[in-house]
Order: C-alpha cells, then structure tokens, then sequence
C-alpha cells in the first residue's frame, strides 16, 4: 500500500447546508444539485460530503453521533493567510473555537468547526514547504 490518503468523506446530517458552506469557502464541485455525495477536488485528494447516517452504515460503524477523533487540516503558506482562511471560515458562518495565535510548536494556527462538528485547523508551519498543487513536503 502506498503511503497516502485519496479521499475523506465527512458525513453530514444536511448535505445541502454542508455542501453550501464548503461553496462559501470558495469550494469548487461538480456534483449536481440532486446528487447524494457532492465532491470536491482538494489538491492531490478529494473531500466528500455524504449523509451521516448512510456513511456509518456504509463503513460498518455505530454512530453515537459524537466526535470521531480526526481533525482535518488546512496548511498556508503564511500566518497571513491562516488569518485570511480563518476569515473566509466565519464568513461562510464557521463556529471559530480558537483564534489565529502563535503555537507551542513555533507555528501560527486556529481552528474552525464547519455546521457538522468537523474540526478544522488552519496551520503555517515554517518547517513545512507548500507546493504550487497545494501539496504538504514534511
């Protein structure tokens, strides 16, 4: 097996809301209107957003409906940009449980949580190079 991830699907209790808050974002799909998985193309791997309850059924899990323990991440170039994304985040209507601030780690980062409890972080780590595909070199 290859070391890489392809997709993460997040599930979601309203596609249509989700779905207009990562378009809010500046996310780009071409999934139609009617479409029970909308897809979003995410640098060099994609980002799904299907129904909750279908996605646990799907992959053979109980949903207690809490927390699943994964935060996502989106790295910037800059602390600027983290401050930018964060904006863009509570624009699209984000709860933003931590502001932009310098991290123990020597970085600069925050958190948004989109309208399902998906944790998000948006990081600048100085250690780590961004690619022009948006790709992550650790």
């Amino acid at each position: 097996m290859d070391q890489r991830v392809s997709l993460i699907t997040l599930g979601v209790s309203d596609l249509k809301r989700s779905r207009a808050f990562y378009e809010a974002l500046g996310w780009h799909t071409n999934a139609g209107p009617d479409d029970d998985v909308v897809f979003f193309q995410a640098g060099c791997m994609v980002v799904a957003l299907w129904d909750r309850a279908r996605l646990a059924e799907d992959s053979g899990v109980e949903d207690n409906g809490g927390w699943g323990g994964i935060t996502l991440a989106y790295n910037t170039r800059s602390p600027a940009e983290v401050d930018s994304v964060i904006e863009e985040a509570r624009a699209a209507g984000a709860a933003i449980p931590r502001e932009p601030g310098e991290t123990f780690w020597g970085g600069y980062s925050a958190m948004f949580v989109d309208p399902d409890g998906h944790p998000w972080e948006v990081a600048h780590n100085p250690r780590w190079e961004i690619g022009e595909d948006g790709g992550v070199t650790i």
